[in-house]
């Protein structure tokens, strides 16, 4: 046993958990923290995130800003609650899927969905763990998925975060293409035929020739979706190191995290000095490169010119 007292649960935490005290005085019947977060949530899906604030929130409600913070102390708070009704908890369906993979990739499906429903979620900062009902929720489906596979409490753990990290960059990208839509008036396929357009514009084989061989095989026209893919082939990888623990094979050594320099943490000046001055030197050898092709094609041009004069 420890006399160490457990930490007291932040303001917002405790609200999202209904363990939070209830406000004092205020607009008891008019008001509740349901009421104002269902308001916010619904300015996020009609304008964004940048629409929302306490005084646009209780104006939506008709009432004044100080009436809010009886119930939520901070924005902050609140961005919180708005975060974890958007997210919701996952849905049931996910339990019909037979095995480890199936439960995994119809999750996976969901919190994309998700992410279209409520994109301005995206734009709020991860601060940790997700602990609040329903974060934590769909945390517990993906690790419930693998709990009878011989996976490690981490590796379970890993799995679940690769494919929810998936899940999120599959929809900073569709939502950032919806919003392009919008704010331009274009159709899905006319963004990317504008998007291809461009990287043909700029993107040489001679400086990029990988990228320019995916211009030219029209993969930023392709209806193929690459984050599917990729969900698939780490679940493949997945699979293939599930069936190796099976034969006996030993669990893979952890590695440690990427991290920054100790000094670099700490905003040393004479480091950021010394990495300035590696951009400054690796930008002026990729001009003088640049610089150097244009000079070899000029050439081979010329020769080819005075070729064909003989």
């Amino acid at each position: 046993m420890t006399d160490v007292e457990p930490p007291e649960l932040p303001r917002g935490i405790a609200l999202a958990w209904g363990v939070a005290a209830d406000p004092q005085r205020g607009p008891k019947r008019e008001m509740s923290v349901e009421k104002i977060v269902d308001a916010a949530v619904e300015l996020a899906d009609a304008e964004g995130i940048g629409a929302v604030s306490m005084a646009a929130v209780a104006a939506k409600l008709g009432f004044t800003p100080m009436s809010l913070y009886r119930y939520v102390s901070a924005k902050d708070d609140l961005l919180l609650l708005m975060q974890e009704q958007a997210t919701g908890l996952p849905p049931e369906s996910h339990l019909e899927a037979t095995g480890w993979r199936e439960k995994l990739v119809a999750l996976y499906e969901e919190q994309v969905l998700l992410y279209l429903r409520h994109p301005w979620v995206l734009s709020l900062p991860i601060t940790g763990s997700p602990i609040t009902p329903n974060s934590s929720a769909w945390l517990d489906a993906s690790l419930a998925a693998l709990e009878e596979t011989p996976l490690t409490a981490d590796e379970r753990m890993a799995v679940a975060l690769a494919i929810t990290g998936d899940a999120r960059w599959c929809g900073i990208v569709q939502a950032g293409y919806t919003e392009q839509g919008r704010g331009t008036g274009l159709s899905p396929s006319e963004v990317a035929l504008r998007e291809a357009t461009l990287y043909d514009r700029v993107i040489t084989a001679d400086e990029f020739p990988a990228l320019r061989r995916a211009v030219d095989d029209d993969v930023f026209q392709s209806p193929a979706d690459p984050f599917r893919f990729a969900v698939d082939r780490v679940l493949d990888g997945v699979a293939a190191y599930i069936s190796d623990l099976d034969r006996g094979e030993p669990h893979a050594t952890v590695d440690a995290w990427v991290a920054l320099d100790p000094a670099e943490l700490a905003g040393d000046r004479r480091l950021r000095e010394a990495q300035k001055a590696v951009r400054e030197a690796e930008k002026a050898l990729r001009d003088a490169r640049k610089i150097e092709r244009q000079a070899r094609r000029d050439a081979g041009e010329r020769l080819a010119k005075s070729r064909r004069s003989v």
